[in-house]
């Protein structure tokens, strides 16, 4: 028999090789990182960095390339603190060495945008953080550059920051996962399925530290945004209204007052900047002469905040800031404009405005999710710091047609337009009374359907006529309704008959003065003001008090006791369902013991054999403890 072999198998020499050749890789990264710091110092050529980029955009191990990641970062933040990417006067070869060093800065930023999609936890967050150094980086270089036309006005560094805009919104694929995804083809198919979709954690990273944080990244994010949906082609990239609304419903700290504005991601943007001329007491050629902002790429700002300065705005702080400086948005500089509190709204207004009209293409059941998400928050998170809140109404009118949830969560927009924003709505109750279905008792959205019918019912200027259709609606639908929705609508219809005395009449009317085989209310009638149901009763609802469900029909007979109790909770009665009825009809503790049907005869109709006798005899002697 042959000795045992004391080699390693070939699993073993695989795995040596592969961490010999990562050891290898990694002091090549290390040694072309000093290499290009010492180039920086001594004016040297840096032509190690397309090594060192080649390095990190063809590695497949995940440890290797957050070496080289963070490598590249330190080089490039050598690089952008000496002024090598300052667009400044210079000879023929500085400018090509800075637009030599300007193509792979932007090859690198495009390398940390598609490790968003990564699927190492590590790279992805490491990637958004580097993202987000570089920028502060770059707009602090840009606004000290020296031999700058806008050294007197702190800047943004605009290009790399549509790069970033571009990696949480369009989510490109992982070069990384392109390389695995040749070896293993599950990954190509998660891949495929989730690409697009903008990666949960960095999201939530990209709030919480910069987003929710920074005054300047979000006024910047909200602006660019909007350009960026409105030229992206929607074949291409089918989810980045997605991406944009999940990450545009989830803004909790929008500024209310111009004294909130005091955090910012660029130092340099924080300081207080110059008066408008106007408002300095400057002639009106002197605004004329004022020159627009220059981007960081040499581009013109576009006269995009004139469209909201043109209108109305219903907002009185808005309006009395705007007033006060005495200058419109469109002419206020970039800086200045980051401190203006009309100008945050206004971007806000233009992404929401952008975002809405592409939530309404797609599938059916695609939009209706982007819509419930979306209507989720219009109401509180949306409306009160849009420039002009009726803006929206076209969207929220066209999303009432959805019906079910959706549509009801688009009539408590609508409302809430009305009521705050004075919208003139005519065929608001003429929709809502649309809802009322024999299915609007049967589906899970039963329970917020009473909550907003609630609160819309709720005025004491409503028309009588109205109030009593909805009431006789949904008596009549509690004819075929289940137990749970009967214990609604009876609370339910007591409050509103409690809180408008007028609607009485239907509940005290009897056989003498009232005929229900003629009842007068047209169920067929769409409009609530032309059903007749004032003329008619509730004995739909005096019906119940033969329902088979006991508290269902002890509830009914409130109707017949004096008004004198006060209103109900609808909370307490709009969760209910079988499951929770049961269980209450389970746990109920019994006073009294039921009486049973029939007596025990004394004499047993079939008297047991001799056999069964003797086992009966033997049972009750063990059963006896006298």
């Amino acid at each position: 028999m042959a000795p045992r072999s004391s080699l390693p198998t070939s699993s073993k020499k695989r795995k040596s090789n592969s961490d010999n050749a990562s050891d290898s890789t990694s002091a090549t990264i290390k040694s072309l990182e000093e290499q290009l710091i010492a180039a920086v110092s001594s004016k040297s050529s840096l032509n190690a960095l397309a090594d060192l980029l080649d390095i990190t955009s063809n590695e497949a191990d995940a440890q290797t390339v957050f070496k080289a990641i963070y490598a590249l970062y330190r080089v490039f933040v050598v690089i952008i603190t000496n002024g090598l990417l300052l667009n400044v006067s210079g000879t023929d070869e500085t400018r090509t060495v800075r637009e030599w060093l300007q193509e792979k800065l932007r090859s690198y930023v495009e390398l940390l945008t598609g490790l968003l999609k990564d699927e190492e936890s590590m790279l992805k967050t490491s990637s958004l953080k580097i993202l987000f150094s570089l920028q502060k980086h770059l707009s602090t270089s840009l606004s000290q550059a020296p031999g700058s036309s806008n050294v007197a006005r702190p800047q943004f560094h605009i290009t790399s920051f549509r790069q970033i805009l571009q990696g949480l919104l369009l989510c490109p694929p992982s070069s990384r996962i392109t390389i695995q995804a040749k070896r293993h083809k599950r990954e190509r198919e998660a891949s495929e399925v989730d690409g697009g979709k903008l990666d949960p954690e960095v999201r939530e990273l990209f709030i919480d530290q910069w987003l929710s944080e920074c005054d300047d990244i979000r006024w910047f994010f909200l602006r660019e945004s909007a350009g960026l949906l409105s030229t992206s082609s929607r074949e291409q990239h089918p989810h980045a209204p997605d991406n944009l609304l999940s990450i545009l419903e989830r803004i909790t700290t929008f500024p209310t007052e111009a004294a909130e504005l005091t955090k910012w991601w660029v130092e340099e943007l924080g300081a207080r900047p110059p008066k408008p001329k106007s408002a300095a007491g400057k002639d009106d050629e002197d605004d004329e002469d004022e020159t627009p902002d220059v981007e960081a790429g040499g581009e013109i700002e576009d006269d995009w905040r004139k469209y909201f300065d043109n209108q109305n705005t219903s907002d009185e702080k808005a309006s009395s800031e705007a007033k006060g400086s005495g200058v419109r948005l469109y002419k206020l500089t970039i800086h200045q404009s980051l401190h203006s509190l009309p100008s945050h709204q206004a971007v806000f207004t233009r992404a929401w405005l952008t975002l809405l009209p592409l939530l309404s293409v797609g599938s059916s059941e695609a939009k209706r999710n982007l819509a419930t998400r979306a209507l989720n928050v219009m109401h509180r998170g949306v409306l009160p710091h849009l420039t002009r809140p009726i803006l929206a109404m076209d969207w929220v009118g066209s999303c009432v047609d959805y019906g079910g949830t959706v549509g009801l969560l688009a009539l408590n927009a609508l409302f809430i337009l009305m009521k705050e924003y004075n919208l003139d709505y005519p065929q608001f109750y003429t929709r809502l009374y649309a809802f009322l279905d024999r299915n609007v008792l049967h589906l899970k959205h039963r329970a917020r359907f009473f909550r907003l019918t609630e609160l819309f019912l709720s005025s004491t200027m409503l028309p009588v006529a109205l109030l009593a259709s909805f009431l006789k609606r949904l008596a009549r639908l509690s004819l075929n309704a289940p137990p749970a929705a009967v214990v609604m609508i009876i609370p339910f219809t007591y409050n509103l008959l409690k809180k408008h005395p007028a609607l009485m009449v239907m509940i005290h009317r009897v056989d003498d003065t009232f005929d229900a085989a003629s009842d007068p209310f047209d169920d067929k009638e769409p409009n609530p003001t032309l059903t007749n149901a004032i003329d008619s009763s509730l004995w739909e609802l005096y019906s119940q008090k033969s329902h088979y469900h006991a508290p269902a029909s002890t509830l009914a007979r409130i109707f017949e006791e004096p008004f004198t109790k006060p209103s109900y909770s609808l909370e307490d009665f709009l969760d209910h369902t079988y499951s929770t009825l049961y269980d209450t009809e389970v746990k109920r503790r019994i006073k009294k013991e039921p009486a049973i049907a029939m007596d025990v005869p004394s004499k047993a109709w079939f008297p047991p054999s001799s056999s069964e006798q003797l086992d009966a005899d033997k049972i009750s002697t063990l059963w006896a403890f006298s």
